[in-house]
Order: C-alpha cells, then structure tokens, then sequence
C-alpha cells in the first residue's frame, strides 16, 4: 500500500527551526525515515559548519536583540495626579533633562514631563554597596536627555515642582553622544523633532494649539454647528489660486486637492445642513512667505437661511469665548526675546505653576469695522494694524512742486505722509543717534519700497537746532502749509516724517499702498530698536465693502475668464446692495463686494461672505461678467445644480487657523506653530519631500517630464 502523500505546508510545520529547542540530534533520525520528503531534504538536515555559524551568529544577534528589548521595553505606568501624595510612592515619565552632582552620594537630577509640573529627583546614600548607592550610580550613568522611567516617594509638593526620592530609574533608550545640545540651540530643519523637544517657546506653541481648537470647536458645538468632513481629492476648478494636481492610474484624469471647501460647503447649504463647520485642510500651490504655507488648516464655517451679518456675529462669540478660556488655562510668560503661553500646571485647584506677568486682552463685540476705501486711505493697507500711533495723509496739494519732482517722477501724483514720535531720554536715544538710525533703515529698504515705480520713500526729522526745523527740502510755503495742519501743528525734536507718493487712481481691490507697507515696516524697527512701546494689546477689527472684482495682475491665475479682471475673493461673493447688483450689467468694476475680512495686528485672520444662492445669478457673473468660456462653466455645473435645487440664502466664513494660533501665541511665522512646516521652496526638510519620481512612477500614472525648452515654448 503506498505512503499517504505528505504536503510540504504539512512538512514544513514538522521541521523546526534551527533556533527551535525542540531541535535535537535525536529528531533527525525520524525525520530522515519519512518516505515522503523530498530527495534532497538531508541536504537541509546536515548542515555546513560555516552555514552552522552564521547560525550560531543569528542566534547570538538574536539574544542579544531580546536583551536590548527586554532593558528598554518594560516599564511601570505612570502614576495618576491624584496619587501625588507627600509619602506616596509614584512613577513618572520624562526626559532626563538636567543633573546636577553635589558630591559623591548626592545627586539632584530635573525630569522634563510633558504638559506636567516639573519633577526634581535626588539620589542620596550613606553606606557603599546599599541599595541607595545603586540607584545613585544609576541616575550618573544615564545619558542626558535620555527617556527614562522614574520611580521614587514624593518628598514635597512645591506648587510647579515635584521633589522626589529617588528609588529607581529605568533608561528606555540611550541619548547619544554626537547630539550636541546647548542652551537656545537650533538644530537644522531635518532634526524638527530634536528643537520640539529641546525649544521650549516651540513646544509651548504646538501645546497650546489643539487647546485652541477645541475651546474653538466647543462654542461651534453648543451653536448648534454640525462638523461635516468634506473630501480631499477634488477636482481641478478655477477658483482664483493655483492648485495641487493628484495624477490617477486612469489615462489623463487627476484629481486637485481643495483650495479650500467653498463648493462643498455650498452644496452642503442645499442638503439642509443649516450650520457647518470642519478644521479642513487646504491646499494652494502660492508664493510662499512667513505667514504661508502650501498647506494649511482653517477653520471653515457655512450658516444657511443667514446673511453676513449673522456670520460675524457668531465669529464675534467665538473671539469673545476664546480668550476668556485661554487666559483660564495658560499663563503668557517671557524668555529672553520670547513670549509664549504655558499651561497652568498646579496638582489641586487649577493653581499657576508660572509666574507669567501678560494675560490676552479680552475684545467686546462688535468689533470695528472699516470700509476696504477707508482702511486704505487713513493707514494704506486692507488689513490695518490699529497698534500703529500713526495714519496716512494727504498732503501733495501744499507741496511745492519742487519737492514731489524729488521724490517721484509720476504725473500730479498722489503724495502723503506719516509721522512717528519715537521715545527719547535724552541719553542713549538723541536726536543724533535717531537720525543714524532712520538713515541706516533708509539704506536697508525692503526691495518693494526701494525700486518703488513711483518712487521710494522719503524720510526727514524734525529738529529744532536746524534750518526750517530740518525740514528745509519743504522750502518755507511747504514747510509754513505743513505745519499748519491740525495733524502736524505739534511736531517736536525727534518726530520722523515719511513722505511717498503714488498714482492719482481709485482703489480696485491691491492689499497694500508702498507708504501702507512703510507705515508697518518703520512701526517694527522703531518697537525693535526700543523707540516705540512693544503692544501686546489684540486690536481686532472687519474690513468691508471690498471690490467685487479686480483688475487681472498676471500673477494669480483668477477665474480664467477673457473679462481682463477677476473676481477678488472668489466668483461666488454676493453683491453688497441692489444697487451693486444693477452694476454688475453696467460697471462691475464698480460693484462692491458683501465680503468681509477679520483682521487683528495687520494680520488677515480670515474672510467670508455672503454667497450667491441663485443658480441663474451665479451663471450670469461667470459667463456674462468674467466671460468664463463654456468648459470652464461646466467645471462648476456641480455646484449650479446643487443651487437650482432651492438652495436657501447662506453666508460663510474661513477663519486661518495657523495663523489664529501664531497670532495668540506671540510668533510672527506659522511656521512655529506647525509641527512639521515646509520651508520657503516648499519643501519637507525632515523627510525630504517632495521627492523626484521614479521612471516606474511616471510610467504608472502616465506622465513624462517636459524638456525645459518645451516648457519656455509654452509660457511664450
């Protein structure tokens, strides 16, 4: 009769590893006698001597492996809060962040515990050869910075700190060596992990951000808010940026990453949704600077049945709640040139572990809210910082012709001024020193200000020792016109005034005039040189009554119309009023905008507005006005029909999260509040992103690179 066949599955889980204990010399004997292994199978039994030690090799690496893990893998919990009883044994998790060795048998050593009070251990010993003195020797032995494992007998509760006796430490991982740390290091863009960990105002911020977001996200949820997540592969739709594209394996399709959620959460108004928020993630593939990022959060908002009014009134409660609970759970304190919120980190009561001296200043609504016309006549910018003591004024029909032929070469010009009042005490600060140091900041103009068409600025100080006061280049009628004015009837030793022109025309929807941006870029150098008070004040404000539409730059792509101006925000913007309507026939340059912009400290925290609801209205603004082609209208049919559907009136808003964060925690980039942020070229330096693709890649997702002449050919 024949042998049942055996398998080789079967066999396989007969035949123990060379590692296994099971392997023995007496196995090999039963084994061999099975008539069903394969010819060839001693040759797998009897193994060579040098095959038997790179076995042994294994083995040994394995052991050793297993000891590695076993010394740094198990470890006790860490002991709750409440345990933190004086005479209570516990166990905490840290950092061994510093150690300090008084002498032999004393040893005081600082444990970093994240989002906790800060842990003091001593090691302390009588006798040689005690158990104390292990623990001692112990707690040397461990590399700085190492994580460790730390159990000890809480010997006092001291408000921030924790002291304890240290009855045993545990090191998880080793520290190494080549890792050189110092006080306020900065390590290079690929170590983002080694400056959260050792960059406390850094790690302080990315603390305080999720606490944002969730008082944030609590004030939505008790309105009446539904948090809906809306996709993230989209489509490619001329919005007015430039967008991220997501080749597919299918040839020539590809996905967009959003802009933003606008379409989605228009569409979301026509399924009944009556509020929505998300924290979405959005995608633009811009100029990148300080306070942008090629991806980013914002905090998104819709309301239906709701105008703009309504929006900014619930944006006003969430400000209004906002700071409130943020001044309840951290303290804003200073290090250096460093100002950033610790949490209140007290055991009992919610009592302060730091002695921070600044709170966030508490706004009341209703906000300020300026005209887009206003905020660029009085401070020459849509996005005004209100801490700035001073405002732009006309002043080119009192200039003799004379000096404006100096300052510009521009035809009947507009021309103002400011003026800024610096600190004086007579000492270190003269009159002297000021004027060096208002001609180094002349020499050192941003580029945009110094190769201005109409002219770079001009800076003259007032100074009573000298000619005209030192405003000689005024000649007497300009200088006897000037100081008559009511803004400028004052002057006294030290006053600076800066004087720029620019072309005689309306505004049609620019951010910023030149003496705007020298307005916010002399404010800053006076307040860093300590000629003017730093404010910590939050001077929040709405910007209204935009332009509709804007002339087309050549820099942003807009919506791709042959209109020659594109919409300035986006092409789904209400007009203002019936009468802005009636414009949109006749001169929609003219139209104004129901759009609104919150800004704080000349910073854009976010903008909305109220939205077309009529399918047949947002058809005319982007065929008849934008002059929008066929195709281009159907990249949006998703949305029309989403509109004709009864959708009911709605308004909206996007609040810039990182920039919200990066605002309240005292940082002028975003950058400091992203963990891990891209750099001015866009680029991850941790991972190194983005990377090159691969032939297989290209092959896979139908692409080919364009040659660089291919590419010129087509900019042309």
């Amino acid at each position: 009769m024949a042998q049942p066949r055996v398998s080789m599955r079967r066999l396989c889980r007969l035949i123990p590893s060379q590692n296994s204990r099971l392997y023995t010399s007496r196995t090999i004997p039963q084994w061999q006698s099975l008539k069903c292994l394969p010819r060839n199978s001693q040759r797998l039994l009897h193994t060579s001597p040098a095959l038997a030690s790179q076995s042994g090799d294994k083995v040994s690496a394995g052991h050793k492996l297993r000891e590695e893990w076993a010394q740094y893998s198990q470890f006790p919990s860490a002991s709750k809060a409440a345990d933190f009883v004086e005479g209570n044994k516990v166990t905490v998790h840290g950092f061994l962040l510093r150690r300090r060795v008084k002498s032999s048998k004393l040893v005081f050593a600082d444990i970093q515990v994240e989002n906790g009070p800060s842990v003091q251990v001593t090691a302390t010993f009588k006798e040689d050869g005690s158990p104390e003195q292990l623990v001692t020797k112990a707690l040397r032995a461990v590399p700085l910075y190492s994580p460790v494992c730390v159990t000890g007998t809480v010997a006092q509760l001291n408000g921030s700190r924790i002291d304890l006796d240290l009855d045993a430490i545990q090191p998880l991982n080793a520290f190494p060596k080549d890792i050189i740390v110092s006080e306020g290091v900065q390590f290079p863009a690929s170590a983002r992990h080694l400056q959260i960990r050792f960059s406390d105002p850094l790690r302080s911020r990315l603390l305080a951000r999720p606490q944002i977001g969730f008082q944030l996200r609590k004030t939505l949820n008790d309105l009446g808010f539904t948090e809906v997540e809306t996709p993230i592969l989209f489509k490619s739709t001329p919005e007015g940026a430039r967008e991220f594209l997501v080749p597919t394996r299918r040839r020539g399709l590809a996905y967009a990453l959003p802009q933003s959620p606008q379409q989605y959460k228009q569409i979301l108004m026509s399924s009944g949704i009556r509020g929505y928020y998300q924290f979405a993630r959005c995608f633009r593939d811009e100029d990148l600077r300080a306070d942008r990022q090629p991806e980013f959060t914002q905090l998104d908002m819709e309301m239906g049945f709701a105008t703009g009014e309504d929006v900014m009134r619930t944006v006003e409660t969430l400000v209004a709640e906002l700071l409130p609970a943020l001044n309840a759970q951290f303290n804003i304190v200073k290090s250096g040139d460093d100002i950033y919120p610790v949490p209140k980190r007290g055991l009992k009561n919610g009592e302060s572990t730091e002695n921070g001296d600044l709170k966030w200043p508490e706004p009341t609504a209703p906000f300020l809210r300026l005209t887009y016309d206003e905020a660029m006549t009085r401070f020459g910018i849509d996005k005004p910082d209100l801490r700035i003591p001073f405002e732009l004024h006309r002043v080119e029909h009192i200039l003799p012709a004379q000096f404006v032929s100096m300052i510009t070469h521009t035809e009947q010009p507009i021309v103002e001024v400011f003026r800024i009042r610096p600190q004086l005490d007579g000492e270190t600060i003269t009159p002297g020193t000021l004027a060096e140091f208002v001609d180094k900041l002349m020499d050192q103009l941003p580029k945009p200000l110094a190769k201005n068409p109409d002219g770079a600025p001009a800076a003259l100080m007032f100074n009573s020792k000298k000619p005209l006061c030192g405003l000689s280049s005024l000649g007497f009628e300009g200088f006897d016109a000037l100081t008559s004015m009511e803004q400028f009837s004052d002057l006294e030793d030290g006053d600076v005034l800066v004087f720029q022109a620019r072309k005689n025309a309306p505004f049609q929807g620019e951010g910023s005039t030149a003496l705007g941006v020298a307005r916010t870029y002399f404010y800053h150098a006076f307040v860093s040189a300590g000629l003017l008070p730093r404010s910590f004040d939050l001077k929040f404000l709405w910007v209204v009554n935009f332009p509709m539409f804007t002339p087309d730059d050549g820099i942003d792509p807009g919506q791709g119309g042959q209109a020659g101006f594109k919409a300035t925000h986006h092409p789904f913007t209400a007009p203002l009023t019936e009468a802005d309507v009636e414009l949109l026939a006749t001169d929609p340059l003219k139209a104004r905008a129901n759009h609104y912009d919150l800004v704080v400290n000349g910073v854009e925290l976010g903008g909305g507005s109220r939205r077309i609801h009529l399918s047949s209205m947002q058809e005319y603004v982007m065929r008849n006005i934008l002059k929008m082609t066929d195709a281009g209208l159907a990249q949006f049919s998703h949305l029309l029909e989403a509109l004709r559907a009864g959708c009911p009136p709605h308004a909206g808003f996007a609040l810039g999260f990182d920039r919200l964060v990066a605002v309240l925690t005292h940082t002028d980039s975003v950058r400091d509040v992203i963990a891990f942020p891209k750099s001015m070229k866009g680029e991850d330096l941790t991972v190194k992103s983005p990377s090159k693709m691969t032939p297989q890649q290209l092959e896979t997702y139908h692409l080919a690179i364009a040659k660089k002449e291919e590419v010129k050919k087509q900019d042309v």
